[in-house]
């Protein structure tokens, strides 16, 4: 009796964590929202607003219906590329899985889209969010976490046959989610190209900036809230005693994994400011937040299973990936409005490949093994881990950008060849919110002396 009735109360506690930490999670597409929204222009917000309330309520359907399956689907006949059942979490809640598991891995799911949409926002037919919005929730991203995060995938460091012997570490997503997403909106921004005016007729870039930095800095706070049910919450359960260690469990390695989530975030930030400084000569506000952002996403991957210095290490590089990206994607006349591709893509990428050089030997076993001491598992090259981290982390980069480019890429260039995936010239001049929404998202704005009100707009429209 007292057994049964301690294992229900451990069960219950680590059923609340989970679910705060899919509350946090959601918390993040408020932040999203808000960061989107003052990086575009005025005559764009609500465009760009609505587009995230999109996410949300499409990708929830397409992850309800398909995604979760695809994802996580362990029956018997499921394979290492993609899982078979639970589609419309049919036998769920099963002996693997609960409503509380599907839950925070929907508030993932709807994230990934995000990051896409931030790439190819202020030149988008809103048509086309519907479809690449239920396709990458519901098909491209949920295949990805089925590699890494089931027991089942073939990249997965749970699995019975590891790949180089250890498996790829993604804790909690800066290739599954934040890499998925930018190379989503890499393709999205590249077929579409850039806004007009960005660019001009010597091929110089002209400055667009968003409209209210108060929202970006408001989301990027929300964001950094979120983050600590992102990477944190992975771990799923919080009460897990470790073996031989009386004072130490899941618990601890949570409250570790958000020291490690906060510093290399910090660390981005810092070098962002001053790195930005020499460049440009300012202080700038928005720069320092996206470092922020930079810093999270590429400790994402490794938040769980490395010391709080190397997170450190960790934010200074990323923040340097995130400015070299920048100016190359200047040079190369690409135009990501969010600088999500470069932020996203490229600090996810550096996350996976940091997690294989720092990761130590003693927290992969807490995180993947429950603290087994009499387990050996290959950890960071740095660390004198040997190269089986450090390689299956470099295959999982490269087969996300090979998976991604052959799903999303296709799906971007058939928009647009049907021509549903970019607005005319005449409707991005005056603005998404006019054209596409009936208003602007602030009232009497007349930005650029475009039309005020939908009807002028239209007869506009008429007159030319």
């Amino acid at each position: 009796m007292d057994t049964s009735w301690e294992a229900s109360v451990t069960d219950s506690i680590n059923a609340i964590y989970l679910l705060f930490s899919a509350y946090l999670v959601f918390v993040m597409q408020l932040g999203f929202a808000m960061l989107c929204a003052g990086s575009v222009r005025a005559k764009n917000a609500m465009n760009i607003m609505l587009t995230n309330v999109v996410d949300a309520v499409v990708g929830s359907i397409s992850y309800y219906l398909f995604g979760f399956a695809f994802a996580f689907g362990d029956a018997s006949n499921s394979n290492p590329f993609i899982g078979t059942n639970y589609f419309a979490l049919k036998d769920i809640p099963s002996s693997s899985y609960d409503y509380s598991f599907f839950l925070y891995q929907w508030a993932f799911a709807i994230a990934v889209a995000g990051i896409t949409s931030g790439s190819i926002a202020e030149r988008t037919q809103f048509t086309a969010y519907l479809f690449f919005s239920f396709f990458l929730t519901g098909f491209v991203y949920p295949v990805v976490a089925h590699w890494l995060w089931s027991s089942n995938g073939w990249l997965s460091p749970n699995s019975d046959s590891l790949l180089f012997g250890s498996g790829a570490i993604d804790f909690a997503g800066s290739g599954v989610v934040h890499l998925v997403g930018g190379i989503a909106g890499l393709w999205g921004s590249l077929i579409e190209g850039p806004r007009v005016g960005r660019f001009d007729a010597f091929g110089n870039p002209v400055k667009m900036r968003g409209h209210n930095a108060t929202l970006v800095v408001l989301g990027t706070f929300l964001l950094w809230f979120g983050w600590f049910g992102f990477n944190p919450g992975s771990f799923d359960k919080i009460l897990v005693p470790y073996p031989n260690k009386i004072d130490q469990g899941n618990w601890t390695s949570v409250g570790r994994t958000a020291v490690t989530t906060t510093l290399a975030g910090s660390t981005a930030g810092i070098v962002t400011l001053f790195g930005r400084r020499i460049l440009v000569g300012h202080w700038d506000a928005t720069d320092v937040c996206n470092g922020v952002l930079g810093g999270f996403v590429a400790i994402t991957s490794g938040c769980s299973v490395v010391e709080p210095w190397a997170a450190i290490v960790c934010g200074f590089w990323a923040a340097w990936v995130l400015i070299g990206l920048n100016i190359l994607a200047l040079k190369l006349k690409f135009d990501d409005p969010l600088e999500a591709a470069q932020l996203h893509g490229g600090c996810g990428a550096w996350g996976l490949i940091f997690t294989g050089l720092f990761a130590k030997e003693e927290f992969v076993l807490q995180a993947y093994n429950s603290g087994k001491t009499q387990v050996a598992r290959p950890s960071g090259l740095i660390l004198g881990g040997g190269w089986g981290l450090f390689g299956a982390q470099v295959v999982e980069l490269l087969s996300i950008v090979v998976w991604v480019s052959l799903t999303m890429g296709p799906l971007f260039y058939a928009l647009q060849k049907l021509g549903i995936l970019r607005i005319t010239a005449d409707e991005e001049i005056a603005g998404l919110d006019i054209s596409s929404h009936g208003g602007y998202a602030y009232e009497a704005n007349q930005e650029e002396n475009g039309p005020r009100f939908y009807g002028e707009y239209l007869r506009m429209q008429h007159q030319s």
